[in-house]
């Protein structure tokens, strides 16, 4: 029976999720398997992979083929690695313990770089972050500044006016002073007709009696 190592598509619309199994490659895409394998999340980044390294390993021991997307997947963990050092044991060029000090030492470098990766990709969202409250703060800035020139200009007709209001209230009790002051004059300019008109009379009187 040929066997197939392949994805099968889980998850949802837009959204997929990957079990890798090794099933017969004559079963429908997404039908029976004889094994699974693993799982691939490819929505993450970097691509979240959780794999069988050793079952894998049998699997293409015994003849199964991956399809394009499963060989790179297993050439990413290291199977197809380990197979062939395992294959070096079979033949004499290696032993066993040689074979996996050389794939724990590939294993180990390979994680530094996936988490160095993971921590560049970290710091790039945090400055990403910080530059995007950066230009959030500067504008909000730039708003107030231009919102503060409006408001003075409203508030300098308030602050000509009131001077005129002030200048009508002190000019009142100057009118009305001046008006007190007035009246008096005449009242005096009013009587002094009446009085020189008095003396007239009284002359009058006495050329008369004369």
């Amino acid at each position: 029976m040929p066997v197939r190592i392949r994805l099968q598509r889980h998850g949802r619309k837009g959204k997929p999720f990957y079990w890798i199994v090794a099933a017969d490659s004559r079963s429908k895409r997404d039908g029976k398997f004889l094994e699974k394998l693993g799982t691939y999340n490819p929505n993450t980044n970097p691509a979240q992979i959780d794999l069988n390294v050793d079952n894998s390993v049998k699997w293409l021991q015994n003849g199964a083929q991956p399809s394009d997307t499963a060989k790179r997947i297993l050439s990413y963990k290291g199977v197809l690695l380990k197979k062939h050092l395992l294959g070096g044991v079979a033949k004499g060029a290696l032993t066993e313990e040689e074979a996996n000090a050389k794939f724990e030492a590939w294993l180990e470098e390979k994680t530094g770089k996936v988490t160095a990766k993971e921590e560049g990709l970290t710091k790039a969202k945090e400055e990403a972050k910080a530059k995007a409250l950066e230009a959030e703060r500067e504008i909000s800035e730039k708003r107030k500044a231009e919102a503060a020139p409006a408001e003075v200009e409203e508030a300098a007709p308030e602050a000509e006016a009131a001077p005129e209001a002030e200048v009508s209230e002190e000019a009142a009790p100057e009118a009305e002073e001046e008006v007190k002051q007035a009246a008096p004059e005449a009242e005096a300019e009013q009587a002094a007709p009446e009085a020189e008109a008095g003396e007239e009379a009284s002359d009058e009187k006495k050329e008369a009696a004369e």
